[in-house]
């Protein structure tokens, strides 16, 4: 059995069969461009991150596209507060993302499509819907007439009449039917506009995504993702402008992300509860972060506290610490071949994997998947010491990283340049003992202490740990 997922257009786990053997096209939806992105997003971002590094892990190859909304209202509004252009706010804030996302550890996408770099393929899609008598042009507005696409709602699993029963939507006597929604909008005063041929205008976001994926991917995508709130009405009119102008199915799988909470509630501005991913990295560092977005399964809520990420942290210490121990005794072990049980205990630890990679190719199971590595660490622990061999010492660093590099965390190569650091630190100290100079030692002691780092004396010299 192969990567199962758990597809929201048929609501159950669904084996993944590629559209090409091998390959991935996956699309999943960016920030907007007009601020920092919070902590909210950073879940959804890591998520499909995630997804993408496990299916590189198993052996696939991805075609990853994010894209960048970067007109939009809210752009608008930010760049007439702050008196410049709506792609000065564009250029600001997608510099701002990578900064957070590469700290994050975030893979960057194989393209990140902006909305304006896509205005003339945008503009042949509205006029294929038009021409098809999907769509309708008034007064220099586009719209799409949702009841002529006979699958509204399939997204959702809702009637059309239940999902405009339920909608927040803007009257507009003009339009034929209040859920038609703007595929292209009339330039206002003051606001960036492209020629068309309805005239001078910008186009809708829903019909942005369509247009950016199937631009860079083809009519037919493997998977489509996003946050749980994008399930209508963004993913929903993605699907009924595309498939009414293809008339393929646009995406075989969609996945989506659960909410993040703040302590319970929903994050807001106005309860004071908003952060963005930006602060957070300024308190815990991205392994800890991901630790902690990774513990539950992406389709659950989960609850963001303090409390939790320092949980989280103890985490991240725990996985360093066994394998600072186990790096201790590949470099002081004895170079030796396996006795009859630590053959047993090498076989006991590669399980490990099989149990990992069945519980991942479960639609991803994050959750389980950390359980199983903290399993293998506990495991590695209680039955590698300074008496076992450099090979089984050597055999279990490199199967905690193996299993920890689809989550990506302890991935970071400046890691091992710390680990280096503190080795000379140690050795600068017991130079300065050697040498009596003890205010030194007991100075980069302090400091070695500052930074969490442990000093033991051991038969075989100082070693260290975190703490």
């Amino acid at each position: 059995m192969g990567i199962k997922i758990y597809n929201t257009l048929t609501r159950k786990k669904e084996e993944f069969v590629p559209i090409t053997e091998g390959e991935v096209k996956m699309y999943v939806c960016g920030p907007t461009v007009y601020n920092f992105f919070h902590i909210g997003n950073a879940r959804t971002f890591l998520v499909f991150d995630t997804v993408r590094r496990y299916f590189e892990y198993r052996g696939y190859k991805v075609r990853f596209i994010q894209n960048f909304t970067d007109i939009d209202d809210k752009m608008i509004k930010k760049a007439n507060e702050e008196g410049v252009t709506v792609k000065d706010i564009a250029d600001k804030y997608i510099k701002e993302y990578y900064t957070d996302a590469d700290k994050l550890n975030l893979k960057r996408a194989t393209v990140n499509p902006r909305a304006t770099e896509h205005m003339d393929e945008i503009i042949s899609f509205i006029k294929d819907l038009v021409d098809k008598g999907y769509a309708y042009e008034v007064d220099g507005d586009v719209y799409f007439e949702t009841r002529k696409f006979k699958g509204y709602g399939k997204l959702s699993h809702q009637s059309i009449d239940d999902l405009e029963a339920g909608a927040r939507i803007d009257i507009d006597e003009r339009k034929k039917d209040p859920m038609d929604f703007a595929l292209w909008k009339a330039q206002k005063l003051g606001e960036p506009a492209w020629e068309s041929p309805w005239g001078m205008g910008r186009p809708g976001w829903h019909i942005e995504c369509s247009t950016m994926a199937s631009s860079l991917l083809g009519e037919t995508i493997d998977i489509h993702g996003g946050g749980a709130d994008l399930i209508f009405p963004h993913h929903e009119n993605e699907i009924a402008q595309s498939e009414a102008r293809s008339g393929k199915q646009f995406s075989r799988y969609w996945m989506h992300a659960a909410y993040l909470n703040i302590d319970n509630q929903k994050m807001s501005k106005s309860l004071n509860n908003f952060f963005t991913t930006r602060e957070i990295l300024e308190k815990y560092d991205a392994d800890v972060v991901r630790l902690f977005m990774l513990s539950g399964h992406y389709r659950n809520p989960i609850n963001f506290s303090l409390d939790l990420m320092e949980q989280a942290k103890s985490g991240i210490e725990r996985m360093k610490n066994s394998l600072t121990n186990l790096k201790y005794i590949v470099e002081n072990g004895e170079d030796r071949e396996l006795t009859a049980e630590e053959k047993e205990i090498s076989l006991r630890l590669n399980a490990y994997k099989d149990k990992f990679i069945e519980v991942m190719d479960d639609d991803f199971n994050t959750a389980d998947g950390i359980s199983v590595i903290f399993d293998l660490i506990r495991d590695a622990n209680t039955n590698i010491n300074e008496a076992s061999p450099k090979k089984l010492a050597q055999n279990a660093i490199e199967l905690i990283y193996d299993l920890l590099s689809p989550l990506g965390i302890l991935q970071n190569t400046d890691e091992d340049g710390l680990d280096e650091k503190i080795e000379k630190m140690i050795e600068d100290r017991q130079r300065a003992r050697e040498e009596k100079n003890f205010k030194e030692a007991d100075r980069i002691r302090d400091e070695l202490k500052a930074m969490g780092i442990i000093l033991e004396d051991t038969a075989k010299g100082v070693r260290w740990k975190r703490a």
